[in-house]
């Protein structure tokens, strides 16, 4: 098999630190297990680049929409790929976080490709359409491959009107449900059993290895220093809607938000999730990704993937 070449991620990073090194001084324990990875957009003509960014989410809905085996027959035709993809849209949510869950979801699938090379080997979204068991538990499920050696990646993506602290409890709540000991035995056997791994994955001894820890019968507790929770927090943010422009006073007041934010909901994890078992082997990721209209951007969102469905 031919090595993946894999385009780098078009959008700025300007916080990418193991949470110790972001926050020096901070008090909170266990930290050596959480990660923080904040992402910007650009500006065009004084206003949020939305263009770039609603790109961005179609170049990787494939990723998350379609199973491996439909994207390599769809290779050759860009456009018939990204209409099957839309057909596995569901359109119809309106809370806070139903209109712009799967687009969030499809964020954290090209992030996760460009920014950590992961391998989607269980597509959520294609399995919410066709097979709704297969639709439970997290919102993203990786693969990443370091030689021989892997991770698994089991992620949860957001998309929220605020990140201040009235919705952090929330999030929280749905990693705790994601990492109960049925949900994660069930999401194991999901990735053991789809097919996408076995043409994702090269090598067969590291798939053999992958799908024998995976196993039914086996502890969780062996999967657990194998695993990473990225949790994607993409939210509007008066910061970001206030700007015109990335200016250097832009950054600098991102990144000290982004710090408190991010430590403010680790302080809210472990405070009900450190008392998990085996907790302080998992690895945490927030991922920040500050917009400046949520509405306008689903609307943008659910009016393209509407022309693609006719």
């Amino acid at each position: 098999m031919k090595e993946r070449r894999i385009p780098k991620l078009d959008f700025e990073i300007i916080i990418d630190e193991s949470f110790l090194a972001l926050n020096p001084t901070s008090a909170l324990k266990p930290a050596e297990n959480k990660n923080v990875l904040s992402l910007i957009n650009d500006y065009e003509d004084g206003e949020w680049w939305i263009e770039k960014f609603q790109n961005f989410v179609w170049d990787n809905i494939a990723e998350a929409a379609l199973s491996a085996e439909e994207r390599q027959k769809l290779i050759s035709k860009p456009h018939s790929q990204l209409k099957e993809a839309a057909k596995n849209l569901r359109l119809t949510d309106s809370d806070d976080k139903g209109s712009g869950s799967e687009l969030a979801e499809i964020v954290l699938y090209g992030i996760m490709k460009l920014h950590y090379k992961a391998l989607p080997v269980v597509p959520k979204i294609f399995y919410k359409q066709n097979s709704h068991d297969n639709a439970k538990g997290s919102d993203s499920v990786h693969i990443v491959l370091s030689g021989d050696d892997f991770t698994l990646w089991y992620g949860e993506a957001k998309f929220y009107n605020s990140i201040e602290n009235t919705r952090l409890g929330e999030i929280v709540s749905s990693v705790e449900e994601a990492l109960q000991k049925q949900k994660l035995k069930k999401e194991n056997r999901i990735v053991s059993g789809v097919g996408d791994m076995d043409l994702l994955v090269p090598k067969k001894s590291v798939r053999e290895e992958i799908k024998s820890l995976l196993k039914n019968g086996n502890s969780i507790d062996l999967v657990k220093p194998k695993l990473n929770i990225p949790i994607l927090l993409l939210h509007e943010c008066p910061i970001t809607k206030a700007n015109t422009s990335l200016s250097k006073k832009y950054r600098d007041d991102l990144i000290d938000y982004h710090k408190e934010r991010s430590e403010a909901y680790f302080k809210k994890q472990i405070s009900k999730l450190s008392s998990l078992s085996k907790y302080s082997d998992i690895k945490f990721h927030v991922i920040l990704f500050p917009v400046a209209s949520k509405e306008n951007i689903v609307n943008a969102f659910l009016e393209k993937a509407a022309l693609y469905i006719k």
